[in-house]
């Protein structure tokens, strides 16, 4: 297995003694100079790669301006970018190099199943890793050294199940999901909230993350007839089922957490299709309040392109990082882990308050996928 690495930052700013401890640098306290070292990891190829790329474009959003404001006591943040190309392999190998190599803390991956092989060599070396996966295993490690950036999959399918279930009281719902972490997570924790409700699923298909033909997954849950469709997968594979299961003549309502609200979702499926989806999101428009309009707009004038989820929970998870950093003096190790967890901010997915879990944000939203866009369902 290979990885690569992307360089952004000036080439004045790289030079460091390759020989740091881990979780510091060659420079550290009040009388470092050089640049500190952050490590972003993310799918920028492969199948997960459009999620990689959002959400390296958010951090380097919150980094460039983190720069551009005199950086960390003076300091600028050299951030590196890795492909970890959505695999564990790569990821492992990754944190082996950005342990050896200085780096202070590590930003990504949005793909839980690389963020989970990473873990134990991260928290070994003492190097801070604020990810943007949502399963709910990364919090069940319990590692000093791990943040999330969004909730867990508990927060967002107990949402989604007391909107189904309590407020408009669907029974009839069947589920398919993939057996990646990912998919493992969401899968349970909607099973869970749908036992507390007493609901037991019409149909519960299980694939493979990799899967693209669900014609046998879903002619079993067509049998069954349901009024909702739960599915638990990454965004792409998301849009592929819910486009199958519409040609199957599948007539239920989609439903599931932050992919479904995607436009590469919505595109995949296709826009007739992804109509009237269901989603529970901590992140759900670019119109929600001021600080989220004026995000999106600076988004926009960087990129060219809408902010979405991804993005603005990358940005947040970065900029909490850079809380951090001034607090410690660009010093890494327990000393920045502490600090990180210390860390409340008003941010653009919600008040983030860390738990001893390392999750920091507790509650999401129900929107609805209208022409390929989500809406608060307030106002659908």
């Amino acid at each position: 297995m290979h990885f690569t690495r992307f360089s952004v930052a000036a080439a004045a700013l790289i030079a460091l003694a390759a020989c740091a401890p881990p979780g510091r640098q060659a420079e550290t306290g009040a009388g470092a100079t050089g640049p500190i070292k952050i490590a972003n990891v993310n799918a920028q190829s492969g199948q997960l790669s459009s999620l990689g790329q959002w959400e390296h474009k958010g951090v380097k959003l919150a980094i460039d301006e983190a720069n551009k404001s005199g950086g960390v006591n003076g300091r600028q943040i050299q951030l590196d970018l890795f492909d970890s190309q959505g695999d564990p392999t790569v990821g492992t190998n990754v944190a082996r190099k950005i342990a050896a190599e200085g780096y202070i803390a590590m930003l990504g991956t949005a793909e839980s199943a690389v963020t989970l092989a990473m873990a134990p060599i991260l928290k070994g070396a003492g190097i801070p890793n604020i990810t943007s996966g949502q399963s709910p295993k990364l919090a069940e490690l319990k590692s000093p050294f791990l943040f999330l950036n969004a909730p867990t999959s508990v927060t967002f399918d107990e949402t989604l199940a007391k909107y189904l279930v309590d407020d408009k009281g669907h029974k009839k719902i069947a589920l398919i999901s993939n057996n990646g972490a990912y998919g493992a997570g969401e899968h349970d924790a909607f099973l869970a909230s749908l036992k507390s409700r007493n609901v037991t699923p019409l149909a519960d298909e299980v694939v493979t993350p990799d899967q693209k033909d669900f014609n046998s997954n879903l002619a079993k849950i067509r049998e069954q007839d349901p009024e909702v469709l739960f599915i638990g997968a990454e965004e792409v594979q998301s849009g592929l089922i819910a486009k199958q299961a519409r040609e199957l003549g599948i007539e239920a309502i989609f439903a599931g957490g932050a992919p479904v609200g995607t436009d590469v979702y919505a595109t995949t499926a296709g826009l007739k299709n992804a109509e009237g989806t269901i989603v529970s999101s901590p992140y759900l428009s670019n119109e929600a309040t001021p600080e989220i309009k004026a995000f999106a707009a600076k988004y926009k004038a960087a990129y060219n392109e809408d902010a979405r989820m991804h993005v603005a929970k990358a940005y947040d998870g970065a900029s909490i990082l850079v809380e951090a950093l001034k607090q410690t003096g660009g010093e890494g190790g327990q000393k920045l882990a502490d600090a990180i967890r210390g860390v409340k901010r008003a941010g653009l997915l919600g008040n983030y308050n860390y738990d001893a879990n390392g999750v920091g944000i507790h509650e999401t939203k129900i929107g609805l996928v209208k022409d390929g866009k989500v809406v608060p369902e307030a106002a659908s």
